[in-house]
Protein backbone atom coordinates (compact mmCIF):
# COMPACT_ATOMS: atom_id res chain seq x y z
CA UNK A 1 0.00 0.00 0.00
CA UNK A 2 1.30 3.45 -0.90
CA UNK A 3 1.83 5.88 1.95
CA UNK A 4 -1.18 8.23 2.26
CA UNK A 5 -0.63 11.90 1.47
CA UNK A 6 0.95 14.21 4.04
CA UNK A 7 -2.21 16.31 4.37
CA UNK A 8 -5.07 14.00 5.42
CA UNK A 9 -8.71 14.69 4.52
CA UNK A 10 -9.81 15.29 8.11
CA UNK A 11 -11.93 18.23 9.19
CA UNK A 12 -9.86 19.97 11.92
CA UNK A 13 -13.02 20.45 13.99
CA UNK A 14 -13.34 16.66 14.19
CA UNK A 15 -9.99 16.58 15.95
CA UNK A 16 -10.83 19.58 18.16
CA UNK A 17 -13.94 17.76 19.36
CA UNK A 18 -12.06 14.53 19.90
CA UNK A 19 -9.12 16.05 21.77
CA UNK A 20 -11.53 17.72 24.15
CA UNK A 21 -12.98 14.32 25.07
CA UNK A 22 -9.71 12.56 25.83
CA UNK A 23 -7.99 12.12 29.19
CA UNK A 24 -4.51 12.75 27.81
CA UNK A 25 -4.96 16.09 26.02
CA UNK A 26 -3.11 18.72 28.04
CA UNK A 27 -4.96 21.74 26.68
CA UNK A 28 -8.40 21.14 28.18
CA UNK A 29 -9.80 24.40 29.53
CA UNK A 30 -7.65 26.51 27.20
CA UNK A 31 -8.80 28.08 23.92
CA UNK A 32 -7.15 26.20 21.06
CA UNK A 33 -7.44 25.33 17.41
CA UNK A 34 -6.04 22.48 15.34
CA UNK A 35 -3.69 24.48 13.14
CA UNK A 36 -2.19 21.61 11.11
CA UNK A 37 -2.47 17.86 10.63
CA UNK A 38 0.41 15.89 9.19
CA UNK A 39 0.11 12.28 8.12
CA UNK A 40 3.23 10.42 9.20
CA UNK A 41 2.47 7.11 7.54
CA UNK A 42 0.96 3.68 8.02
CA UNK A 43 2.12 1.12 10.57
CA UNK A 44 3.22 -2.04 8.76
CA UNK A 45 1.90 -5.38 9.96
CA UNK A 46 -1.61 -5.05 8.52
CA UNK A 47 -3.34 -8.37 7.87
CA UNK A 48 -6.20 -9.17 5.53
CA UNK A 49 -9.50 -8.06 7.03
CA UNK A 50 -7.76 -5.95 9.66
CA UNK A 51 -7.56 -2.16 9.95
CA UNK A 52 -5.07 0.15 8.32
CA UNK A 53 -3.30 2.04 11.10
CA UNK A 54 -2.45 5.60 10.11
CA UNK A 55 -0.24 7.74 12.35
CA UNK A 56 -0.77 11.47 12.30
CA UNK A 57 0.76 14.47 13.98
CA UNK A 58 -1.80 17.03 15.13
CA UNK A 59 -0.57 20.58 15.69
CA UNK A 60 -2.49 22.53 18.34
CA UNK A 61 -2.21 26.31 18.70
CA UNK A 62 -3.42 28.15 21.82
CA UNK A 63 -4.79 31.68 21.69
CA UNK A 64 -4.35 32.53 25.38
CA UNK A 65 -0.60 33.22 25.15
CA UNK A 66 1.50 35.61 23.01
CA UNK A 67 2.46 34.52 19.54
CA UNK A 68 6.12 34.00 20.48
CA UNK A 69 5.42 32.01 23.67
CA UNK A 70 7.17 28.67 23.89
CA UNK A 71 3.97 26.86 24.90
CA UNK A 72 1.75 28.38 22.21
CA UNK A 73 2.08 25.35 19.91
CA UNK A 74 2.00 21.67 20.90
CA UNK A 75 1.96 18.46 18.89
CA UNK A 76 -0.10 15.37 19.67
CA UNK A 77 0.07 11.90 18.19
CA UNK A 78 -3.33 10.53 17.14
CA UNK A 79 -3.08 7.05 15.58
CA UNK A 80 -6.18 6.01 13.61
CA UNK A 81 -7.61 2.54 12.99
CA UNK A 82 -9.33 2.79 9.61
CA UNK A 83 -11.98 0.27 8.57
CA UNK A 84 -14.08 0.04 5.44
CA UNK A 85 -17.10 -0.87 7.59
CA UNK A 86 -18.31 0.57 10.89
CA UNK A 87 -17.09 -1.23 14.03
CA UNK A 88 -19.79 -0.90 16.69
CA UNK A 89 -17.44 -2.30 19.35
CA UNK A 90 -15.36 0.86 18.87
CA UNK A 91 -18.16 3.42 18.97
CA UNK A 92 -16.61 5.01 22.09
CA UNK A 93 -13.40 5.75 20.12
CA UNK A 94 -15.04 6.95 16.87
CA UNK A 95 -13.62 10.08 15.25
CA UNK A 96 -15.52 10.20 11.99
CA UNK A 97 -15.72 8.89 8.46
CA UNK A 98 -14.25 10.34 5.31
CA UNK A 99 -12.69 9.36 2.00
CA UNK A 100 -9.00 8.44 2.03
CA UNK A 101 -7.31 8.71 -1.40
CA UNK A 102 -5.68 5.27 -1.13
CA UNK A 103 -8.31 3.49 0.94
CA UNK A 104 -11.65 4.88 -0.16
CA UNK A 105 -14.31 5.69 2.44
CA UNK A 106 -13.16 4.74 5.95
CA UNK A 107 -14.56 4.71 9.45
CA UNK A 108 -11.79 6.06 11.69
CA UNK A 109 -11.24 5.23 15.36
CA UNK A 110 -8.56 5.99 17.93
CA UNK A 111 -6.27 3.03 17.31
CA UNK A 112 -5.26 2.63 20.95
CA UNK A 113 -8.76 1.31 21.73
CA UNK A 114 -8.58 -1.37 19.05
CA UNK A 115 -6.72 -4.61 19.76
CA UNK A 116 -6.60 -5.42 16.05
CA UNK A 117 -4.85 -2.12 15.36
CA UNK A 118 -2.44 -2.56 18.25
CA UNK A 119 -1.49 -5.97 16.87
CA UNK A 120 0.01 -4.15 13.87
CA UNK A 121 2.59 -2.53 16.16
CA UNK A 122 3.16 -5.87 17.87
CA UNK A 123 3.80 -7.72 14.61
CA UNK A 124 6.08 -4.99 13.28
CA UNK A 125 8.20 -4.81 16.44
CA UNK A 126 8.43 -8.61 16.35
CA UNK A 127 9.70 -8.45 12.77
CA UNK A 128 12.26 -5.80 13.75
CA UNK A 129 14.03 -8.36 15.95
CA UNK A 130 15.31 -10.18 12.85
CA UNK A 131 16.11 -7.03 10.87
CA UNK A 132 19.75 -5.91 10.57
CA UNK A 133 20.89 -4.56 13.95
CA UNK A 134 17.29 -4.87 15.19
CA UNK A 135 16.11 -1.85 13.17
CA UNK A 136 13.21 -2.03 10.70
CA UNK A 137 12.69 1.10 8.57
CA UNK A 138 9.67 1.94 6.46
CA UNK A 139 11.37 3.90 3.72
CA UNK A 140 8.18 5.61 2.48
CA UNK A 141 7.25 7.19 5.79
CA UNK A 142 10.42 7.28 7.84
CA UNK A 143 8.79 5.17 10.59
CA UNK A 144 11.53 3.19 12.32
CA UNK A 145 11.06 0.22 14.67
CA UNK A 146 13.89 -0.68 17.06
CA UNK A 147 14.27 -3.93 18.99
CA UNK A 148 16.71 -4.89 21.71
CA UNK A 149 17.79 -8.55 21.88
CA UNK A 150 16.84 -10.91 24.67
CA UNK A 151 13.05 -11.19 24.56
CA UNK A 152 10.76 -12.87 22.03
CA UNK A 153 7.35 -11.23 21.79
CA UNK A 154 4.26 -13.35 22.20
CA UNK A 155 2.21 -12.64 19.07
CA UNK A 156 -0.79 -14.42 20.56
CA UNK A 157 -1.01 -11.98 23.47
CA UNK A 158 -4.08 -9.74 23.19
CA UNK A 159 -3.84 -5.98 23.55
CA UNK A 160 -5.64 -4.21 26.42
CA UNK A 161 -5.66 -0.44 26.86
CA UNK A 162 -5.06 0.86 30.38
CA UNK A 163 -7.81 3.26 31.43
CA UNK A 164 -6.12 5.12 34.27
CA UNK A 165 -3.33 7.01 32.53
CA UNK A 166 -3.58 10.60 31.41
CA UNK A 167 -0.56 12.14 29.66
CA UNK A 168 0.19 9.02 27.58
CA UNK A 169 -1.59 5.81 26.61
CA UNK A 170 -0.38 2.35 27.64
CA UNK A 171 -1.41 -0.97 26.16
CA UNK A 172 -0.62 -4.36 27.71
CA UNK A 173 -0.01 -7.32 25.43
CA UNK A 174 -1.33 -10.07 27.70
CA UNK A 175 1.26 -10.58 30.41
CA UNK A 176 4.09 -10.34 27.92
CA UNK A 177 4.83 -6.66 27.30
CA UNK A 178 3.61 -3.12 27.78
CA UNK A 179 3.64 -0.44 25.10
CA UNK A 180 3.51 3.24 26.01
CA UNK A 181 2.36 5.47 23.17
CA UNK A 182 3.41 9.05 23.71
CA UNK A 183 0.53 11.45 23.07
CA UNK A 184 2.20 14.84 23.42
CA UNK A 185 5.34 14.59 21.31
CA UNK A 186 8.25 16.81 20.41
CA UNK A 187 11.36 16.43 18.26
CA UNK A 188 14.32 14.82 19.98
CA UNK A 189 15.13 11.71 21.95
CA UNK A 190 12.53 10.96 24.62
CA UNK A 191 14.41 10.57 27.94
CA UNK A 192 12.15 7.69 28.99
CA UNK A 193 13.43 5.65 26.06
CA UNK A 194 17.01 6.91 26.27
CA UNK A 195 17.46 6.08 29.96
CA UNK A 196 15.64 2.73 29.76
CA UNK A 197 17.90 1.86 26.82
CA UNK A 198 21.03 2.60 28.83
CA UNK A 199 19.85 0.77 31.96
CA UNK A 200 18.55 -2.25 30.04
CA UNK A 201 21.84 -2.66 28.18
CA UNK A 202 23.61 -2.33 31.55
CA UNK A 203 21.49 -5.26 32.87
CA UNK A 204 19.87 -3.18 35.60
CA UNK A 205 17.34 -5.02 37.77
CA UNK A 206 15.86 -1.72 38.95
CA UNK A 207 13.77 -0.85 35.86
CA UNK A 208 11.38 -2.67 33.57
CA UNK A 209 13.51 -3.91 30.66
CA UNK A 210 13.17 -2.04 27.38
CA UNK A 211 12.18 -4.31 24.48
CA UNK A 212 12.01 -1.73 21.70
CA UNK A 213 10.69 1.62 20.52
CA UNK A 214 9.16 3.41 17.56
CA UNK A 215 10.44 6.65 16.10
CA UNK A 216 9.73 8.78 13.06
CA UNK A 217 12.46 10.47 11.06
CA UNK A 218 11.06 13.62 9.48
CA UNK A 219 13.08 14.02 6.29
CA UNK A 220 11.25 17.23 5.43
CA UNK A 221 12.40 19.09 8.54
CA UNK A 222 14.88 21.91 8.15
CA UNK A 223 18.29 20.29 8.02
CA UNK A 224 16.67 16.87 7.47
CA UNK A 225 16.57 13.83 9.72
CA UNK A 226 14.60 15.27 12.65
CA UNK A 227 13.65 12.39 14.98
CA UNK A 228 10.37 12.12 16.91
CA UNK A 229 9.99 9.30 19.47
CA UNK A 230 6.46 7.89 19.27
CA UNK A 231 6.25 4.80 21.49
CA UNK A 232 8.23 2.37 23.64
CA UNK A 233 7.77 -1.34 24.37
CA UNK A 234 8.95 -2.76 27.66
CA UNK A 235 8.59 -5.51 30.23
CA UNK A 236 5.11 -5.71 31.77
CA UNK A 237 5.29 -5.86 35.58
CA UNK A 238 1.80 -7.26 35.93
CA UNK A 239 1.93 -8.20 39.61
CA UNK A 240 3.77 -5.08 40.76
CA UNK A 241 2.25 -2.81 43.41
CA UNK A 242 2.22 0.96 43.12
CA UNK A 243 4.64 2.59 45.57
CA UNK A 244 2.32 5.46 46.39
CA UNK A 245 -0.54 3.10 47.27
CA UNK A 246 1.75 0.97 49.42
CA UNK A 247 2.88 4.06 51.34
CA UNK A 248 -0.73 5.18 51.91
CA UNK A 249 -1.63 1.71 53.16
CA UNK A 250 1.29 1.83 55.58
CA UNK A 251 0.13 5.16 57.04
CA UNK A 252 -3.47 3.89 57.34
CA UNK A 253 -2.23 0.88 59.30
CA UNK A 254 -0.37 3.19 61.67
CA UNK A 255 -3.44 5.41 62.17
CA UNK A 256 -5.61 2.40 62.99
CA UNK A 257 -3.96 2.24 66.44
CA UNK A 258 -3.42 5.63 68.10
CA UNK A 259 -1.20 4.00 70.72
CA UNK A 260 1.30 2.71 68.15
CA UNK A 261 4.52 4.38 67.07
CA UNK A 262 5.70 4.11 63.46
CA UNK A 263 8.53 1.73 64.36
CA UNK A 264 6.12 -0.73 65.99
CA UNK A 265 3.40 -0.54 63.34
CA UNK A 266 2.57 -3.71 61.46
CA UNK A 267 2.79 -1.73 58.24
CA UNK A 268 6.11 -0.03 59.05
CA UNK A 269 7.55 1.41 55.82
CA UNK A 270 11.15 1.87 56.98
CA UNK A 271 12.38 -1.33 55.34
CA UNK A 272 10.79 -0.42 52.04
CA UNK A 273 12.21 3.11 52.24
CA UNK A 274 15.65 1.61 52.80
CA UNK A 275 15.30 -0.63 49.76
CA UNK A 276 14.08 2.33 47.69
CA UNK A 277 17.16 4.31 48.68
CA UNK A 278 19.44 1.48 47.61
CA UNK A 279 17.55 1.14 44.32
CA UNK A 280 17.95 4.82 43.49
CA UNK A 281 21.63 4.73 44.41
CA UNK A 282 22.14 1.79 42.04
CA UNK A 283 20.38 3.54 39.17
CA UNK A 284 22.38 6.73 39.66
CA UNK A 285 25.62 4.74 39.72
CA UNK A 286 24.80 2.99 36.45
CA UNK A 287 23.77 6.24 34.75
CA UNK A 288 27.01 7.88 35.88
CA UNK A 289 29.02 4.93 34.57
CA UNK A 290 27.30 4.47 31.21
CA UNK A 291 26.19 8.01 30.33
CA UNK A 292 28.92 9.95 32.08
CA UNK A 293 29.18 12.84 34.51
CA UNK A 294 30.09 16.47 34.34
CA UNK A 295 30.12 19.61 36.43
CA UNK A 296 28.09 22.80 36.52
CA UNK A 297 28.77 26.09 38.31
CA UNK A 298 26.76 26.23 41.51
CA UNK A 299 25.86 29.87 40.84
CA UNK A 300 23.92 28.78 37.72
CA UNK A 301 21.95 26.21 39.69
CA UNK A 302 21.27 28.72 42.47
CA UNK A 303 20.25 31.32 39.91
CA UNK A 304 17.59 29.00 38.47
CA UNK A 305 16.18 28.31 41.93
CA UNK A 306 16.12 32.01 42.80
CA UNK A 307 14.50 32.85 39.47
CA UNK A 308 11.69 30.39 40.20
CA UNK A 309 11.19 31.78 43.71
CA UNK A 310 10.29 35.34 42.66
CA UNK A 311 7.20 34.48 40.57
CA UNK A 312 6.26 31.79 43.09
CA UNK A 313 6.01 34.35 45.91
CA UNK A 314 3.86 36.52 43.65
CA UNK A 315 1.54 33.58 42.97
CA UNK A 316 1.41 32.25 46.55
CA UNK A 317 1.54 34.96 49.21
CA UNK A 318 2.03 32.35 51.95
CA UNK A 319 5.62 32.05 50.74
CA UNK A 320 6.43 35.71 51.46
CA UNK A 321 7.55 35.25 55.11
CA UNK A 322 10.13 32.69 53.96
CA UNK A 323 11.47 34.48 50.89
CA UNK A 324 14.50 35.92 52.68
CA UNK A 325 15.43 32.58 54.25
CA UNK A 326 15.08 30.73 50.93
CA UNK A 327 17.10 33.39 49.14
CA UNK A 328 19.84 32.96 51.72
CA UNK A 329 19.77 29.18 51.21
CA UNK A 330 20.10 29.57 47.46
CA UNK A 331 22.95 31.98 48.13
CA UNK A 332 24.77 29.24 50.03
CA UNK A 333 24.32 26.99 47.00
CA UNK A 334 25.86 29.68 44.79
CA UNK A 335 29.00 29.62 46.92
CA UNK A 336 29.61 25.87 46.52
CA UNK A 337 31.66 26.13 43.31
CA UNK A 338 31.62 23.44 40.63
CA UNK A 339 29.08 20.70 41.32
CA UNK A 340 28.91 17.18 39.86
CA UNK A 341 25.94 16.51 37.57
CA UNK A 342 24.69 13.55 35.54
CA UNK A 343 21.52 12.13 33.97
CA UNK A 344 18.85 11.64 36.61
CA UNK A 345 15.17 10.70 36.76
CA UNK A 346 14.08 14.32 37.08
CA UNK A 347 10.55 13.79 38.46
CA UNK A 348 10.91 11.12 41.10
CA UNK A 349 8.18 10.41 43.63
CA UNK A 350 6.43 7.35 45.05
CA UNK A 351 4.03 7.27 42.11
CA UNK A 352 7.03 6.55 39.85
CA UNK A 353 7.92 3.38 41.72
CA UNK A 354 6.64 -0.19 41.58
CA UNK A 355 7.22 -2.91 44.19
CA UNK A 356 7.70 -6.37 42.70
CA UNK A 357 8.45 -9.70 44.37
CA UNK A 358 12.09 -9.15 43.39
CA UNK A 359 12.38 -5.59 44.65
CA UNK A 360 11.61 -2.00 43.65
CA UNK A 361 11.47 -0.78 40.06
CA UNK A 362 11.61 2.88 39.08
CA UNK A 363 9.55 3.96 36.07
CA UNK A 364 8.70 6.95 33.84
CA UNK A 365 12.01 8.69 33.16
CA UNK A 366 10.43 11.45 31.06
CA UNK A 367 11.17 14.12 33.69
CA UNK A 368 8.78 16.91 34.64
CA UNK A 369 6.20 17.02 31.81
CA UNK A 370 5.79 20.80 32.03
CA UNK A 371 9.47 21.45 31.30
CA UNK A 372 10.74 21.70 27.70
CA UNK A 373 12.46 18.56 26.41
CA UNK A 374 15.75 20.43 26.04
CA UNK A 375 15.71 21.14 29.79
CA UNK A 376 14.61 17.63 30.79
CA UNK A 377 17.59 15.94 29.14
CA UNK A 378 20.19 18.20 30.75
CA UNK A 379 22.44 16.70 33.42
CA UNK A 380 21.39 17.58 36.95
CA UNK A 381 22.40 16.83 40.51
CA UNK A 382 21.32 13.41 41.82
CA UNK A 383 20.03 15.25 44.88
CA UNK A 384 17.07 16.44 42.80
CA UNK A 385 15.76 12.86 42.72
CA UNK A 386 16.44 12.37 46.43
CA UNK A 387 14.56 15.56 47.28
CA UNK A 388 11.58 14.49 45.15
CA UNK A 389 11.27 11.25 47.08
CA UNK A 390 11.57 12.97 50.44
CA UNK A 391 8.74 15.32 49.51
CA UNK A 392 6.66 12.32 48.42
CA UNK A 393 7.02 10.69 51.84
CA UNK A 394 5.71 13.89 53.43
CA UNK A 395 2.75 13.96 51.08
CA UNK A 396 1.85 10.32 51.71
CA UNK A 397 1.49 10.79 55.44
CA UNK A 398 -0.39 14.09 55.17
CA UNK A 399 -2.80 12.88 52.49
CA UNK A 400 -3.92 10.03 54.74
CA UNK A 401 -4.17 12.44 57.66
CA UNK A 402 -6.57 14.59 55.62
CA UNK A 403 -8.78 11.62 54.91
CA UNK A 404 -9.70 11.75 58.63
CA UNK A 405 -10.73 15.40 58.49
CA UNK A 406 -14.35 14.57 59.39
CA UNK A 407 -13.19 12.88 62.60
CA UNK A 408 -11.53 15.61 64.71
CA UNK A 409 -11.16 13.34 67.72
CA UNK A 410 -7.56 12.20 67.86
CA UNK A 411 -6.36 14.73 65.27
CA UNK A 412 -3.35 15.71 67.38
CA UNK A 413 -2.29 12.10 67.73
CA UNK A 414 -2.65 11.50 63.99
CA UNK A 415 -0.65 14.64 63.21
CA UNK A 416 2.13 13.33 65.43
CA UNK A 417 1.96 9.88 63.84
CA UNK A 418 2.03 11.38 60.34
CA UNK A 419 5.14 13.37 61.15
CA UNK A 420 6.77 10.38 62.78
CA UNK A 421 6.00 8.13 59.79
CA UNK A 422 7.37 10.67 57.31
CA UNK A 423 10.53 11.34 59.32
CA UNK A 424 11.20 7.63 59.73
CA UNK A 425 10.72 6.89 56.02
CA UNK A 426 12.85 9.86 54.97
CA UNK A 427 15.67 9.00 57.36
CA UNK A 428 15.86 5.36 56.28
CA UNK A 429 15.70 6.30 52.60
CA UNK A 430 18.41 8.93 52.97
CA UNK A 431 20.78 6.77 55.01
CA UNK A 432 20.47 3.96 52.47
CA UNK A 433 20.98 6.25 49.49
CA UNK A 434 23.97 8.10 50.97
CA UNK A 435 25.45 5.04 52.71
CA UNK A 436 25.28 7.12 55.88
CA UNK A 437 27.81 9.69 54.67
CA UNK A 438 26.78 13.17 53.52
CA UNK A 439 29.16 16.11 53.17
CA UNK A 440 28.19 19.65 54.09
CA UNK A 441 27.89 20.40 50.37
CA UNK A 442 25.48 17.47 50.01
CA UNK A 443 23.34 18.74 52.88
CA UNK A 444 23.13 22.29 51.48
CA UNK A 445 22.22 20.95 48.03
CA UNK A 446 19.58 18.59 49.39
CA UNK A 447 17.99 21.36 51.48
CA UNK A 448 17.92 23.60 48.42
CA UNK A 449 16.32 20.97 46.19
CA UNK A 450 13.73 20.13 48.86
CA UNK A 451 12.95 23.84 49.22
CA UNK A 452 12.75 24.35 45.46
CA UNK A 453 10.33 21.43 45.14
CA UNK A 454 8.23 22.60 48.10
CA UNK A 455 7.98 26.10 46.63
CA UNK A 456 6.65 24.62 43.39
CA UNK A 457 4.16 22.51 45.37
CA UNK A 458 3.00 25.55 47.34
CA UNK A 459 2.12 27.39 44.12
CA UNK A 460 0.36 24.32 42.76
CA UNK A 461 -1.72 23.79 45.90
CA UNK A 462 -2.56 27.50 46.13
CA UNK A 463 -4.00 27.35 42.62
CA UNK A 464 -5.63 23.93 42.73
CA UNK A 465 -6.15 22.69 46.32
CA UNK A 466 -5.87 25.62 48.73
CA UNK A 467 -6.78 23.48 51.74
CA UNK A 468 -3.65 21.40 51.11
CA UNK A 469 -1.20 24.28 50.95
CA UNK A 470 0.07 23.64 54.48
CA UNK A 471 1.62 20.32 53.33
CA UNK A 472 4.42 21.90 51.28
CA UNK A 473 4.39 25.08 53.35
CA UNK A 474 5.50 23.10 56.39
CA UNK A 475 8.64 22.01 54.53
CA UNK A 476 9.25 25.57 53.35
CA UNK A 477 8.94 26.83 56.92
CA UNK A 478 11.39 24.25 58.25
CA UNK A 479 14.04 25.22 55.69
CA UNK A 480 13.33 28.88 55.02
CA UNK A 481 12.31 30.22 58.42
CA UNK A 482 13.95 33.59 59.20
Amino acid sequence: MTTPPAIPPIDPQTLVDYLGRTRWFGGKGRPFAVSAVRRIGAVPGTVEGGPTVLLQLVEVTYSDVPGDAADRVEHYQVPLACYAQAQTRLDHAFLGWWEEPELGWVHAYDALHDREAMACWQRTLHAAATAPEGVLVDADSGLTFHRLPGHDLDLQARATLFSGEQSNSSVAYGEDALMKVFRKVTPGANPDIAIHDVLTRANSDDVASLYGWVEWVDSEAEGGGEVWDLAMLQQFLRTASDGWELALASVRTLFSDPETHAAQSGGDFAGEATRLGLTLRGIHALLAEHVGTGTTPSRELAGLMAARLTPAVAAASDLAPYEAGLTALFGRVAALGELPVQRVHGDLHLGQTLRTSLGWKIVDFEGEPARPLADRVLPDSPWRDVAGMLRSFDYASRVVERSWADDPEGSEVRAHQAQEWANRAKNHFLVAYSDGAMSETDKVLLDAYVADKAVYETVYETRNRPTWVDIPLQAVAEIGAP
